[in-house]
């Protein structure tokens, strides 16, 4: 069984444990815009792609599926989801997996506006958004919004183009900059008419990350609740696994009724007593490493299930209490 990352990037930790999990049965091949990516040093064997919105790229990449007999892929970019999602036919025609949810599921996720949404539909709380400037000053003068005020991109990734307000000037002022400066980045590909910068609540207290797991099929199999205690970057920098039956129910709404594929790695916020749901990411995100390592092996129940094989439940869940952190080391880049 040979599986493709693309857009590989940083991720070498994930491409190490499926490498694990795999063992002799597989090969992880991967693949970016840079040979240089330091998760290619973790790949069997690595390709280099043009951009994701490069009219070659996914051509490029069923070439390299056919060539190397791959077997499943995995994204680990926001920007490609939708890309791949679209084309999932393609590559399902000659016998390739392409794990990564539906396009609805993508647009639900990657349109902060409809996250909001769409998390107040299952009955469960969202920080105050908006899309409109004016509606949200509005917000402000009748007492229904109040700062501070976090602005950044409606399509977005990372922690790209976030900013954080006190007052109407800033406000104002930021909006207007932050308009232009979206235009310049890559996410101008992916941003939409000309709403495209999401005006919300800045909620403070106790951040939670939560890896959300289904199936293959959008089954919903577990969650996997952990504590951030500090960040780096946008990504979890050190956590704790959790036992909070709280926000595992909050993963079992999501997973049940999103039906996602794979991995959903959701940030939620606490504050007084009430947990709010931020982002809903359907993809392994900077969290996951800390789920693994306490015990969660959800690789394996990906290549068990790729193989058409049924899974122990047990395997999907963690050790509560344990803590990770994060370091920096160098790997060598060779040709």
């Amino acid at each position: 069984m040979n599986i493709l990352f693309t857009c590989a990037g940083r991720r070498t930790y994930l491409l190490k444990y499926f490498k694990e999990q795999l063992g002799d049965k597989g090969l992880i091949i991967g693949t970016d815009m840079q040979l240089s990516a330091p998760a290619l040093t973790a790949a069997d064997i690595k390709e280099q792609v043009p951009a994701v919105y490069d009219k070659n790229y996914i051509n490029t990449t069923l070439e390299i599926c056919q060539r190397h007999d791959v077997n499943a892929i995995i994204s680990l970019n926001d920007l490609e989801l939708p890309i791949l999602a679209a084309n999932r036919q393609k590559f399902e025609d000659i016998g390739i997996s392409v794990i990564v949810s539906s396009p609805e599921v993508i647009d639900i996720c990657f349109d902060k506006l409809k996250t909001a949404q769409y998390i107040e539909s299952l009955g469960l709380k969202s920080p105050k958004t908006f899309v409109s400037i004016e509606e949200s000053i509005k917000a402000i003068d009748n007492g229904r919004l109040k700062f501070p005020l976090v602005l950044k991109p409606r399509w977005g990734s990372g922690s790209i183009g976030i900013e954080f307000v006190n007052t109407i000037e800033e406000l104002k002022d930021t909006y207007a900059l932050l308009h232009k400066k979206i235009r310049k980045t890559i996410l101008s590909n992916a941003s939409k008419g000309d709403n495209y910068i999401l005006i919300q609540e800045k909620i403070e207290g106790q951040e939670y990350g939560l890896d959300v797991m289904n199936d293959l099929k959008g089954n919903h199999r577990a969650v996997s609740v952990k504590k951030k205690l500090s960040m780096r970057a946008g990504e979890t920098d050190k956590a704790q696994t959790t036992d909070n039956e709280q926000l595992r129910h909050i993963g079992n709404v999501l997973g049940n009724n999103l039906h996602h594929i794979g991995n959903l790695d959701v940030d939620i916020f606490e504050k007084d007593g009430i947990y709010y749901v931020l982002e809903l990411n359907p993809r392994f995100g900077g969290g996951f490493p800390f789920s693994y390592e306490a015990g969660v092996n959800y690789p394996k129940a990906i290549i068990e299930w790729l193989a058409g094989n049924e899974i122990d439940s047990t395997i999907l869940q963690p050790r509560y209490g344990e803590t990770f952190a994060k370091c920096d080391y160098l790997v060598k880049i060779t040709d």
